[in-house]
């Protein structure tokens, strides 16, 4: 905005808009003058002028009430109250403590006058520089932000990876199963900042695979009981492997990584949590780990069928899962649907 910005003037008296008028004129400002002041808030809350002239002594609505009604919707907006030499100075502190920004005296001194609106108008022009400024920062810093967030995804899921490439598993199965989990969790209701974290720490789930021998990890068949006992430590092993980070995410991936395995009636492990004692993390995390796994081939079996897959979610819903996370799995049939097309496996 340059000098030449929009004026309001406002005064019941039309001789007194007149002159202000006329002492403007030179200055090729535009100018819109109200006698009325409802009809002034009206206008100004639509058309942003980059200065206000009111006078005080206003039948139905004063020009204190005038100001402060202007600062409910715009804090920045110059505001000028326009008053007599005389006039008590209670006015004066209630139109600065309404919002006023300067005062000028009746009768007005065309000079001076001119340079009071001039300054004002330099004031506002700077005001909205460093608005325009300040936004244009505020999303660089976003970009940034949203750049780094999405390098540390990738970090997280090249991590995760390395758990895979020991398995039968893929790199898009991490994918499937952050995305699973960020459709259940915003479904839920949870709040945007825990569906972020989950997010970006899903794919840290099965981290403690590293830590499983070949031989058990990459077994063709069904686990005997002491197999099996050793990969159930894969959950504690990822724990301790994430659990000292000082990174949000990664903290996050150590809760996931201990409880993914826990059933909601309390016959999973490593601890035997039940019910809403196991972090809803591992419970939305359980429901996409096991979907998916489902909807894959491994060594020790081979893959389900999309509708299967989706029956034994929800047959063990009060069992294994969450009702909760599974009633959000079945109304996202569509979006899960999308997500398996999307990251199919190579």
């Amino acid at each position: 905005m340059g000098i030449n910005g929009k004026i309001v003037s406002v005064d019941d008296n039309k001789l007194n808009l007149m002159l202000i008028e006329s002492m403007l004129e030179s200055m090729h400002l535009e100018i819109k003058s109200f006698t009325d002041p409802r009809q002034a808030l009206h206008y100004i809350r639509s058309s942003q002028p980059d200065l206000i002239l009111t006078d005080y002594m206003m039948p139905d609505m004063d020009g204190i009430s005038l100001i402060r009604s202007v600062r409910e919707f715009d804090h920045d907006v110059p505001m000028v109250m326009i008053t007599a030499v005389d006039d008590d100075d209670s006015i004066k502190l209630s139109a600065l403590n309404a919002g006023a920004s300067d005062f000028l005296y009746k009768p007005l001194k065309l000079y001076e006058f001119q340079v009071r609106v001039k300054n004002l108008l330099s004031l506002r022009k700077n005001q909205l520089l460093l608005k325009d400024r300040a936004a244009l920062l505020q999303q660089e810093v976003e970009t940034a932000t949203e750049k780094i967030r999405m390098r540390e995804f990738e970090t997280l899921t090249i991590i995760g990876r390395a758990s895979e490439y020991k398995d039968t598993e893929t790199g898009n199965h991490i994918k499937r199963v952050a995305h699973y989990s960020k459709a259940l969790s915003e479904h839920i209701g949870m709040d945007p900042e825990f569906t972020d974290a989950l997010y970006f720490s899903a794919p840290l789930h099965d981290i403690g695979k590293l830590g499983i021998p070949d031989s058990i990890l990459l077994k063709p068949g069904k686990l005997d009981v002491e197999e099996f006992a050793v990969m159930k430590q894969h959950t504690t092993i990822g724990y301790k492997i994430l659990a000292d980070s000082e990174g949000k995410y990664l903290k996050f991936g150590a809760e996931i990584a201990l409880s993914h395995h826990e059933r909601w009636d309390g016959k999973g492990y490593p601890q035997g949590l039940a019910e809403e004692n196991i972090p809803i993390c591992g419970r939305i995390v359980a429901v996409s780990d096991v979907f998916d796994a489902l909807l894959s081939k491994r060594t020790y079996k081979e893959k389900w069928q999309y509708d299967d897959a989706r029956q034994f979610i929800k047959e063990n819903s009060g069992v294994m899962f969450d009702p909760c996370v599974v009633d959000a799995f079945d109304k996202l049939k569509g979006a899960f649907l999308d997500i398996t097309r999307n990251y199919e496996d190579d």
